[in-house]
């Protein structure tokens, strides 16, 4: 038996917008925003459909700026990092200075006067002997192309025999320029007396100098000193206290308590609690493998974790030879009020001549005469308010046309009086 199906309700055709009414309501709409219908009325199932379309791409464009900005917050904002090998130093693992005397020779005219430095001769003297050279005791060579200077180089740490290093050379006589010039073989030794090292080679100068007849001259640089690349080979190493057991301990290269506890958190959150743990401000002790022969490439992995440093303490450092100023981003100013101006005081001379009477059987004199003014110029006052930052204190100093030198006094007399929250490093 056939069931009879039953009938559907018929949809008004207002109710289904076809893509002729889409296409139909979309150019109503653009006649509407362009300032009519052409002065006829659209239908009511054409109004609905425009604002069933209307509804319909506000909700498609309110969902894309949603999924945009949950996008962005998603996407993982990356802290400032630097590796522990960046901010720390292996205790024990260091470099050693040496330093040596020698002669360079090949100037061109520019080297030692031996009148004035004695020991060049004497330096030259030595070295023929060991040739089998005998000078005559009564001559006294002049030498005009040969400098006694001094060597001074770095060993870096674990450098093996025959490996070269660069070395340092300045003139310590009354040398004009060592360009051109061949330092002779010389040793180079270290603290306790022991030679590790043996200089020899061209010298590289980066400055120039020249002078004329009437005794200008003309200099680039200094031309008294120079190196000398790989110029000498080791010959001795140094001991170091590196691979002997025990725990590893890494000195900060700026003390700071925050990231000596960061270093700490770092390595034991890699490589499990109790490897390491910050001894005070600057050293950080880490645990060391059983295995000796792992410690390198276990003190490798953990000088490549990265760790965000503790922020440095606000500081501002003055140069008062060359007047540089360099201030924190961290420095802050109380309250305060500054009046700075520069005082001058001048003198000048302009002697003057006494010319006695006709017949007074007196004397023509010169008489001195001084001329002392002193002016006060540019005194200006501003003032900062509490927690002023880097910018405004520049800006207010810019404003008054306070020099460098100002500037230093500004800043110490702050300090002073308890309104600079930072340190000041003179240098």
């Amino acid at each position: 038996m056939n069931t009879p199906r039953r009938a559907r309700p018929c949809r008004a055709a207002a109710d289904v917008p076809t893509k002729a009414a889409s296409a139909t309501a979309d150019s109503h709409l653009a006649q509407v925003v362009r300032g009519g219908h052409s002065g006829k009325r659209a239908p009511a199932a054409l109004d609905s459909a425009v604002i069933s379309i209307l509804l319909r791409r506000g909700r498609v464009i309110a969902s894309m700026l949603l999924l945009c900005m949950a996008a962005l917050l998603m996407v993982p904002q990356t802290a400032y990092a630097d590796r522990i090998q960046d901010l720390t130093q292996v205790a024990g693992v260091r470099s050693n200075q040496l330093i040596g005397y020698g002669l360079v020779v090949g100037l061109d005219g520019s080297g030692d006067q031996t009148t004035q430095a004695p020991f060049t001769t004497q330096s030259l003297e030595n070295m023929l002997q060991q040739f089998g050279i005998t000078v005559p005791a009564n001559a006294r060579p002049q030498l005009k192309n040969a400098a006694a200077v001094v060597i001074t180089a770095s060993l870096p740490p674990f450098t093996k025999p025959g490996q070269t290093i660069d070395v340092t050379v300045s003139s310590i006589g009354n040398a004009k320029s060592l360009r051109g010039g061949e330092l002779l073989m010389s040793p180079l030794r270290g603290a306790d007396g022991n030679v590790y090292a043996i200089a020899q080679g061209s010298v590289v100068v980066g400055g120039a100098s020249a002078r004329g007849k009437s005794g200008s001259s003309v200099q680039v640089n200094i031309t008294s000193s120079g190196r000398i690349p790989n110029g000498a080979t080791v010959e001795r190493t140094v001991a170091s206290s590196f691979g002997k057991g025990g725990n590893l301990m890494l000195n900060l290269n700026t003390p700071d308590f925050t990231t000596a506890a960061r270093i700490a958190n770092a390595v034991n959150k890699a490589y499990g609690a109790g490897t390491a743990q910050a001894v005070d401000g600057g050293s950080v002790e880490v645990r060391a493998p059983a295995d000796p022969s792992q410690e390198v490439a276990w003190l490798g992995a953990i000088q490549g974790l990265e760790v965000t440093p503790g922020t440095a303490p606000a500081r501002v450092v003055v140069n008062s030879r060359t007047g540089t100023v360099v201030i924190g981003s961290d420095v802050r100013v109380s309250a305060a009020a500054v009046a700075h101006g520069s005082i001058q005081v001048t003198i000048s001379e302009q002697p003057l001549v006494s010319q006695p009477a006709p017949f007074s059987k007196g004397q023509t004199a010169v008489v001195p005469s001084s001329n002392v003014q002193i002016s006060e110029n540019g005194a200006h006052m501003f003032k900062f308010g509490p927690g002023v930052s880097l910018d405004t204190i520049v800006r207010a100093v810019n404003q008054v046309g306070a020099s460098p030198s100002d500037l230093i006094s500004i800043l110490q007399a702050l300090k002073q009086a308890g309104a600079l929250h930072a340190q000041l490093v003179v240098i």
